[in-house]
Formats: C-alpha cells, structure tokens, sequence
C-alpha cells in the first residue's frame, strides 16, 4: 500500500474535472449556457428589446438548473433539516430573483403575473405531464395519498388569501378600499409565512414519516436518486449557489427591462408574459425532474416537485414579495385581477380533485393539459388591466 492508495471504504476525492463535467451535465439544458454571455452582452450594449429578452430568456433556464443542483449538492452534506430549509430558499430562487428585480422596478402586474404562472403551469402543465408520461404504459399510478391531501389543503388555504382580498375589494368603497386591501395583503402574508414554516417543521420533525419517499415534497427542488453521491463539497457548493444567483439577477434585470419594449413591438400584455413565458425560465428544471421520475413510477416525487412547488409559491414566494414591498414603499398586494383570482380556483379545484384519491392516469395528465393550455389562450387574447395604486 502507497501513501496514495485510499483506507478500505473511503471514496477518492473528485478531481475539478470530474467536478466540472457533473456540473456541466447535470442536465439537458445546460446546452444552454451558452446563451449566458450572449444576453448578458447583449443587454449591456442595449442590443435590441427581442434580443436582450430572448438571449436572457434562454440563459436563465440553464442558471436554474445550476442552482437546483448546487442546492441538492449543498442539503447532501448538511442533513435533512438544515437541507429542507435550504431547498425551501433555493427551490424556487429564479422565480424569486425575477420577482425582487421587478418588484424594485415598480413592475408590480409582472410579479403578480409571474407568481401566480409560476403555481398554474406546475399544477396543471408539469403535474398534466408527469401523469402522461408516467401513465402512457400503465394501468394507473399510484402515490401518497396522505401526502398529496396536505399540500392539496395548503394550496386551498393559499387560494383562499387571494380570494378574500378579491371580495373585499368589490365589496368596499374605492374612496379607501385600495389602501384597506393592502393593508389586509400585508398582514393575511404575515399569516401564510407563518403557516409555511409550521409546514416545514411538520414535513421535517413532527410527521417526517408521511414524507418519507418525498424528501423534496416541501420545495419543489430537484429530486437526487438515493445512489447519488454529492460531488461538490460545501465551500465549492455555496460559492456556485453564490456565482449563479449573481449571474441570474443580472441576466434577470436585463429581461424584466426589455419587457416594456417587448410589448409595444409585438402587442403581446404584460400579463401573457409573466403568466406564460416567465415560469417556463423559472420552472424548466424542475419540470424535466418532474417528468423523468414519474417515467420512473416515482409518482410521490413528482407530486412534490409540481405541488409541493406550487405550494411553496403560494405560501412562501407571493407572501415575501408583499412584505418586500412593504419595505421598499411598493404597493404589492394580494389583490389580483377577478380573471386571475378564478382562474387560480378553478385549476385549484381540478388539481386538488384529481390528486385527492392518491391515483392517476394519462388521461387525466391529458385534462390537466387541457386546462393550462385554455388558461393560456385566454391570457394571450385577454388584455391588460393595471391595477389601481392605493391611495
């Protein structure tokens, strides 16, 4: 024995190239890293509202990759509770980034529009294809019935805080009703970041048991097979977490400028293009995970990364940003459109129906499809409508 031969059970630690091809295929969509330099020059030399907007679209989705990995990098090495939270921060850190950038900005319609796209496409188009593609050979799927109840009723609650504010500004007088609405937005967010945490102290400590084949059920964060070995260590895990975001905030404050040119050029709303296109950057990862592991009949980790990410959106994401805005003296509130609010409760609805028996089908993957595929023509044709600041 040398003293370059490893003990009896140790594994030899990766070289950098070994670490930087498991970085760089990670996944499919990192082919798309090369649209990174490309929208970042592009949006320095203000090359064109389509071109920032489209070279910055593309690169966004390969930086979400990145952090999903580097965060599951991260959670292997901490332990399971340190690494919900962690997951829980970064599951859905593009959304975030994109949200703050345009929150700052004042561009309130976007933010509403972003989030609640981002909790329509993993509901009904991520969660449609998971039981499509898991479903197109088989009978029927089954997964966690208990599981899936929780987060159908946590969404429910989430749907809920937007209605309220709903009715309560069709119900109050406008001569106060705008500054009443937010003032309720701001404190109904204060209740849904506490009810978020004591789901997470439930799916990690009090109940771990009901969760235990969705480890990432929480977050919507990228699922690790169980032979998966980290490969980066937790210095080099946080620095990627660290470089990636940068790089994501820039590319996203690129996009979200080039957004008003956009739709003078081509007609298309504000709201298409937060509702529709935004959450496909956002959610691309997670999307592919979703669809690889309900292949696999892993169908109680698919359900967590579509709901459990939805979820977390809805009672973690839109919350923050009304508290953000609360802060920086922007008028984020939980007040969204008639339009958006029902469309949000009728795919609620079907979701939370389809799941509740802890079974699937292809045909009904091919429903829920339907469904987000409606939702997204009604919002192609349907217009703009900026909501009153308060008074």
């Amino acid at each position: 024995m040398t003293e370059n031969t490893p003990l009896l059970g140790s594994r030899p630690r990766p070289s950098l190239s070994y670490k930087l091809n498991a970085i760089l295929f990670t996944s499919y969509v990192n082919i798309l890293l090369v649209f990174v330099p490309i929208g970042l020059i592009a949006g320095y030399y203000d090359m064109g509202a389509v071109t920032v907007f489209s070279t910055n679209f593309l690169a966004i989705i390969p930086l979400a990759a990145l952090l999903s990995f580097a965060t599951e990098e991260l959670a292997d090495k901490v332990g399971q509770t340190i690494g919900g939270l962690l997951n829980a921060t970064f599951g859905n850190a593009v959304e975030l980034i994109v949200a703050i950038v345009a929150l700052t900005k004042g561009e309130i319609q976007i933010v509403q529009a972003s989030m609640l796209g981002s909790i329509l496409s993993n509901i009904l188009l991520v969660l449609g294809c998971c039981f499509v593609a898991g479903g197109y050979n088989r009978v029927q799927q089954s997964f966690n019935q208990t599981a899936a109840q929780t987060m159908s009723s946590l969404m429910a609650v989430a749907t809920s805080s937007l209605l309220i504010p709903a009715a309560f500004h069709a119900t109050t007088p406008s001569s106060r009703g705008d500054e009443a609405v937010l003032a309720l937005s701001r404190g109904t967010s204060v209740v849904l970041l506490v009810i978020y945490i004591l789901y997470l102290f439930f799916q990690i400590k009090t109940h771990a048991q009901f969760f235990e084949e969705t480890p990432s059920a929480a977050t919507g964060a990228e699922v690790v097979e169980d032979e998966h070995e980290s490969t980066l260590e937790p210095v080099e895990a946080v620095f990627m977490l660290f470089v990636v975001t940068i790089a994501v905030a820039f590319c996203a404050e690129y996009l979200v400028d080039s957004i008003d040119s956009i739709v003078t050029k081509t007609g298309i709303s504000k709201t298409f293009i937060g509702l529709i296109l935004l959450p496909i950057v956002g959610n691309a990862a997670e999307h592919v995970t979703a669809v690889i592991v309900a292949m696999k009949d892993k169908m109680d980790l698919a359900i967590g990364v579509a709901v459990g990410s939805s979820m977390q959106i809805a009672l973690f994401l839109t919350p923050f940003c009304v508290i953000l805005g609360w802060f920086i003296d922007q008028p984020m509130s939980l007040y969204f459109d008639t339009f958006e609010t029902a469309v949000l409760f009728v795919a609620v609805f079907i979701t939370n129906y389809l799941i509740l028996d802890g079974e699937s089908n292809w045909l009904e993957g091919a429903m829920l499809i339907a469904t987000y595929i409606i939702v997204a023509i009604s919002f192609y044709v349907y217009p703009d409508s900026p909501l009153p600041p308060p008074n």
